[in-house]
């Protein structure tokens, strides 16, 4: 009778752990890549100049569109990021996942989302290590109303002289060029500049690269990549970290006096799913006080 008993007390255990492993994959799949937060940080630097107060960023990265993202979902997001009237949109990366087929359907689909997003000042992207197979990408971005800032800089204006640099470098995972050479032209131009910058902004694909480049010349860095680990568990945090994102894959880390921070992204990677981890975009108010 005993022996019965336990016989009875594991079966249900174990049809109950079936049941728990079963709910979370499909809810992991189905509800958990679904939806968008908005994730709001408030940045202060003090050397920041009036004519930069409140100045709004919206940070996308790792739409990896034609996984879990299609048509539907990106015209949610573009209607979401225009209701928060963004100054600047910035892009790092992983528009496309390297396993996706594009139609000529699909780039109507894509050239429409990124024309739609609407910026004060500018729009602006770089390649990330899934984009870098697509020969076309960067016909995509400029059919899409952004800059294409891989390996360069640009200076942004207001009303006064005053500017923010804004540098770009694209995917360190492929290509003969290490980070630091592809910053050869931003750091000269901070060296030898009468204008400094009030504030120098570092958009990157891979977060791990960071620990390559003397990053003390920017006050902040713009990442993705890590998605903060797609997979996350209560007091547990990221169970899945990509490589170049095993060291920094959280959302914020102060190094120094340089802010890094990381978005969790909208697509999925490798796997289709998301767990304590749902679909994001990141929005950052400047200010100095």
């Amino acid at each position: 009778m005993k022996k019965v008993f336990t016989l009875k007390r594991f079966i249900i255990f174990l049809i109950f752990f079936i049941l728990i492993i079963t709910g979370t994959l499909l809810y992991s799949r189905y509800i958990g890549t679904t939806g968008l937060n908005i994730k709001e940080y408030r940045l202060t630097y003090k050397k920041l100049t009036d004519d930069f107060y409140g100045l709004k960023i919206i940070h996308l990265t790792d739409i990896h569109y034609g996984r879990t993202i299609h048509k539907k979902e990106l015209d949610h997001i573009k209607k979401e990021v225009n209701l928060m009237k963004p100054d600047i949109i910035v892009f790092t990366g992983d528009l496309i996942d390297k396993d996706t087929k594009l139609s000529k359907e699909d780039l109507k689909i894509i050239n429409a989302f990124l024309n739609g997003l609407e910026a004060n000042i500018g729009k602006y992207a770089i390649t990330g290590n899934h984009d870098y197979g697509f020969k076309n990408y960067d016909i995509i971005l400029e059919n899409g109303g952004f800059t294409n800032l891989n390996d360069k800089y640009e200076l942004i204006y207001t009303n006064t002289t005053n500017n923010i640099l804004l540098a770009g470098v694209s995917t360190n995972i492929y290509g003969k060029k290490t980070i630091k050479e592809k910053l050869n032209d931003t750091f000269e131009y901070l060296k030898n500049t009468d204008n400094k910058p009030v504030l120098s902004i570092l958009i990157m694909h891979e977060p791990d690269f960071i620990d390559d480049i003397d990053y003390s010349k920017f006050n902040l860095v713009l990442a993705g990549h890590s998605h903060n680990g797609q997979v996350r568990l209560p007091f547990v945090g990221a169970l899945i970290k990509p490589n170049y994102a095993q060291k920094y894959y959280d959302e914020h880390y102060k190094i120094k006096n340089t802010d890094l921070y990381i978005s969790s992204g909208i697509g999925v990677s490798e796997v289709n799913f998301r767990l304590f981890n749902r679909p994001s975009v990141n929005l950052y108010r400047l200010t100095n006080r």
